[in-house]
């Protein structure tokens, strides 16, 4: 080629290269330019908790258009966006970025919201404070209210969630009463009387870190001097309270499933005593004035003829409780040891309800059944089960409920006057009587010492004991036909007075 170029004269070197321009201009193919669309981006950005606008939040786009910042309202308006798919990204100090996407076309504008959520803390929460009730708060009921705030500076966003733990003085078990809830309150419920509790409350955040606040204190009142005790049914569920005369302290002293009943408060009122059929039998209990300390103390259930638990009573020193195996009647020591068999009933016959006094050497006071709830006859025995001797004999319609006076000289029982004889034990005008233990100065109670009764007609007078002073008498009054609740009664002596005490309440003691 070098020596073709030299051997061409300069007019036809030039000629050649034009020939050559023309052959390379002819190869080349045409190249097209696209023109460029755009459309506008208005983006809004909100906090992903509260729903507010967010400001100075930085917005970037794929394909880059440039840098962003929200303002007051969290909104930004990006004008010339290339149309097509755009990318959004949105960022901020303290708050988790977030993405979007939205389509453009030629000349019109997308609206985007984005929202962010605070991005969780590593770092442990503040502790909890400005407990209620205030620390070492006395005198509370045994149902209290907790309650407590979030440290200062902490917001809904934060995400706190709470546990509580309760203790009671002298007890290393806790109860866990809130797990894992936003409640900042709950109630402490079932809490024993005259009772120092400690509580705690842990905090936690979004990212699981936690912190446990300090131990706060509060007591509650001392336990009521409640004289009075009975059973009450309610929705069908048979439980032992105790209450003043008045009723304004009533207390629940059992809240099981079961058949709570007769309770009996001991001579020295330390201890209460009841029957129960937890066990499948009824078996006699103990419990602490409180409810708390429950402890069966019977392995021979305490059964028989119409026997549902009511056939035992306490020993006049309250070391002791006596009471009915169908035809044997035991001693037994309050804290279930001492098993000691003192009699055993006549043929075809079961010990039924019962009484023990001190007085005049020591007596039984026992009632037998037969297999008919109208068979029924009343004893005095020795205090070592020995020498019966009949004092109520087997008389028309029901006998029933003996029980020692104070002085152990005379006893109350119950008898239905109507002579009624029934297969299920039904009464129709049951009475209260008063007799010697000699047999003597038989005293119809219910119809006093006028002969005219202050008894509702139709109802029966139930389950007579007397009164601390030995000046009245506690009962049950209810209808014969056992429909309506029952009532807690009191009357005189001399069957004057009778006032009302409790409403749906019977087996009543008084101490």
């Amino acid at each position: 080629m070098r020596l073709l170029l030299r051997s061409l004269r300069q007019p036809q070197l030039g000629a050649f290269l034009f020939i050559a321009w023309l052959l390379g201009l002819g190869a080349c193919e045409p190249v097209l330019v696209e023109p460029a669309y755009y459309g506008t981006l208005t983006v809004t950005v909100l906090d992903g908790s509260t729903s507010q606008p967010l400001a100075n939040v930085s917005i970037s786009t794929t394909p880059a258009t440039g840098s962003f910042v929200t303002d007051a309202k969290g909104q930004v308006v990006i004008s010339q966006v290339p149309a097509g798919t755009v990318s959004i990204a949105a960022r901020r100090a303290a708050y988790d970025a977030a993405t979007g996407t939205a389509t453009l076309t030629e000349g019109q504008t997308q609206s985007v919201v984005l929202l962010l959520n605070k991005a969780a803390s590593t770092a442990a929460p503040a502790a909890a404070g400005r407990p209620t009730p205030a620390v070492g708060a006395m005198g509370l009921p045994t149902t209290v209210q907790l309650a407590w705030r979030a440290a200062a500076g902490a917001s809904p966003g934060d995400s706190l969630r709470y546990e509580v733990v309760l203790f009671e003085s002298n007890n290393l078990n806790q109860r866990t009463l809130l797990t894992n809830s936003r409640d900042s309150t709950v109630a402490a419920s079932g809490l024993l009387y005259n009772t120092t509790y400690y509580w705690q409350v842990t905090t936690r955040n979004a990212a699981k870190a936690s912190t446990r606040g300090p131990i706060w204190s509060f007591q509650t009142a001392a336990l009521p001097d409640n004289r009075y005790l009975y059973a009450r049914t309610v929705a069908g569920n048979t439980d032992i309270y105790s209450s003043d005369a008045q009723g304004a302290s009533v207390l629940r002293l059992t809240s099981a499933a079961t058949v709570e009943t007769n309770p009996q408060l001991s001579p020295n009122r330390d201890l209460i005593a009841y029957a129960s059929n937890a066990s499948g039998q009824y078996q006699l209990y103990t419990m602490n004035r409180d409810g708390s300390g429950q402890r069966r103390i019977t392995t021979l259930s305490a059964e028989g003829y119409n026997n549902a638990g009511v056939g035992y009573r306490w020993s006049p020193d309250g070391g002791q409780l006596l009471y009915a195996h169908y035809d044997q009647l035991y001693r037994i020591n309050r804290d279930g040891t001492g098993l000691v068999l003192l009699a055993t009933a006549p043929a075809g016959r079961h010990f039924r309800e019962c009484d023990w006094t001190m007085q005049s050497g020591g007596r039984l006071l026992v009632q037998t059944m037969g297999v008919s709830p109208t068979d029924s006859e009343i004893y005095l025995y020795n205090v070592d089960g020995s020498n019966p001797v009949q004092v109520v004999g087997n008389l028309p319609g029901r006998v029933d409920s003996p029980s020692f006076s104070i002085d152990g000289a005379s006893f109350v029982y119950t008898h239905d006057v109507a002579g009624f004889a029934s297969a299920t034990g039904r009464q129709l005008d049951a009475h209260l009587f008063i007799q010697a233990v000699n047999g003597s100065s038989l005293v119809d109670i219910t119809s006093g010492a006028t002969g005219t009764s202050g008894k509702a007609a139709g109802t029966n007078d139930l389950t007579p004991r007397y009164s601390p002073t030995g000046f009245q008498l506690i009962f049950v009054n209810r209808d014969n036909d056992d429909i309506a609740p029952p009532e807690v009664w009191t009357c005189d002596l001399s069957g004057r007075n009778r006032t009302r005490l409790f409403t749906n309440a019977f087996m009543p003691d008084y101490k």
